[in-house]
């Protein structure tokens, strides 16, 4: 468990977390700021994948690579024994990256205007790519009680109604919800109503901290799967992000016939030479230090609660189902986000994620990365108790 214990330095190192703070918070001095906002892990990868790669590089020469059937069978394997998930290879499509993946569905399959739906507060891409691609984003904001989020689904089926795409966030992020098969069940008969097509994007599906087992969409949607575009990727899991790689699921031959074409039209069907070893590596070698790394985030979990609740006694976390990812209500505080970030920027010297990112639904939120050492999680609650006293 050292290398979940042992801080590394990760300035100077090309980091979007570490060193770009300044132009994301718009500070002319980030100097001294720790940084827990953006969802990666502040952990080094797992051995395995650390020692493909270190092979891969000795081997000196890195020319067009390819996602081998061995990568196939890797994600294969892995989500039948992680979830009971029989995928078959050709199901299967490689891609850059989730947010990547996601812009080519929403190109391939809608039509500029055409209506998108997205539950906030949510993943901000979400409906960043959809604007960026001049479609209208519906929202049918979550319903919150105690920090526990659900689906709004009166208000979710009247935008169905008008939707052509609806983009899930399986598990949810930023809340950390794990859904329920009732859940999911009650998604693909309103959809399937509606004729509305689904990217499932399910990222966090192998981040889970309780009983509560993740449920891929297309797994239960039965003869319904077709309009199910399963997002997945081994990069939050394994803390891979900078290795750009993912998959799409498509059960329905004739949607893949149509993300290939775009594919070709887009020049983006052959991945980094450093794709195919980590994702093996990943998936065959590592899942021993998936299980560490849960425990360690589901403990810097448990910790934060304490001590926010301890420390800062008007703000209220609720422990998540998936993700490291901690949500953060500061409305008892009666202060404005553009305060918030302003006592935490400059007087804790802590960087957090506003709510408002993931839409108007997460104003009075803040978004905590917990996936640190317990040293650093620790500096950063001090930070912003000294930031709220």
């Amino acid at each position: 468990m050292n290398s979940f214990e042992e801080i590394y330095d990760r300035k100077n190192s090309r980091s979007v977390k570490w060193d770009a703070i300044a132009d994301i918070y718009n500070v002319e001095d980030a100097s001294g700021i720790l940084p827990m906002w953006i969802a990666d892990m502040d952990f080094p990868a797992p051995p395995p994948v650390l020692k493909a790669l270190h092979d891969r590089v000795e081997h000196s020469i890195f020319g067009y690579s390819i996602m081998c059937e061995g990568c196939r069978t890797a994600v294969i394997n892995w989500q039948a024994k992680r979830n009971d998930w029989k995928i078959e290879p050709d199901w299967m499509m490689f891609h850059h990256g989730i947010i990547p993946a996601i812009a080519s569905i929403i190109e391939t399959f809608t039509e500029k205007h055409d209506k998108i739906l997205v539950t906030p507060p949510v993943y901000p891409p979400f409906f960043q790519l959809a604007e960026n691609q001049d479609r209208e984003v519906l929202y049918s904001a979550l319903l919150e009680q105690d920090g526990y989020y659900t689906i709004d689904f009166e208000d979710f089926e009247e935008k169905l109604q008008s939707a052509a795409l609806f983009i899930f966030c399986n598990p949810h992020n930023p809340g950390g919800r794990v859904w329920t098969q009732e859940e999911l069940q009650e998604i693909i008969r309103l959809c399937t109503k509606h004729d509305v097509l689904i990217i499932s994007d399910e990222i966090h599906g192998d981040l889970i901290l309780g009983p509560n087992r993740h449920i891929p969409l297309a797994k239960i949607a039965g003869e319904e799967s077709g309009r199910i575009f399963t997002c997945l990727s081994p990069t939050k899991t394994f803390n891979l992000a900078g290795i750009q790689v993912a998959m799409i699921v498509a059960t329905d031959q004739e949607k893949r016939a149509k993300l290939e074409k775009h594919a070709l039209a887009h020049g983006t069907g052959i991945l980094n030479a450093f794709a195919p070893v980590a994702l093996t590596a990943a998936y065959n070698e590592s899942e021993p230090w998936l299980e560490q790394v849960l425990q360690v985030i589901s403990d810097n979990m448990d910790f934060a609660i304490q001590e926010l609740a301890q420390k800062i006694p008007a703000l209220r976390a609720v422990k998540p189902e998936a993700t490291y990812l901690l949500w953060i209500d500061y409305r008892a505080l009666g202060l404005s986000e553009a305060d918030i970030m302003e006592k935490l920027l400059a007087t804790g010297k802590v960087a957090l994620e506003p709510g408002s990112k993931y839409g108007e639904a997460g104003l009075g939120y803040l978004r905590l990365n917990v996936a640190c050492p317990r040293a650093v999680l620790a500096d950063g609650i001090n930070r912003m108790a000294a930031a709220l006293a």
